[in-house]
């Protein structure tokens, strides 16, 4: 079980990397525009990502 949790660590890892290694630009001004949101929409975002996760994971398995 923990050779899993960490291969989907590092794959983790690996995709949040990808957009600051090809567009940096891009990366951060939309971090720099995430900064001017406020509590509740970032709470949002986080719980939708979150739920999408669950489904993709109930999905697969």
């Amino acid at each position: 079980m923990w050779d899993t949790l960490l291969m989907a660590l590092a794959l983790m890892l690996v995709i949040e990397g990808v957009l600051p290694f090809l567009i940096p630009g891009v990366w951060r001004e939309t971090f720099r525009k995430l900064t001017e949101i406020g509590d509740s929409q970032i709470r949002f975002i986080g719980l939708s990502s979150m739920l999408a996760g669950l489904l993709l994971l109930y999905l697969v398995n």
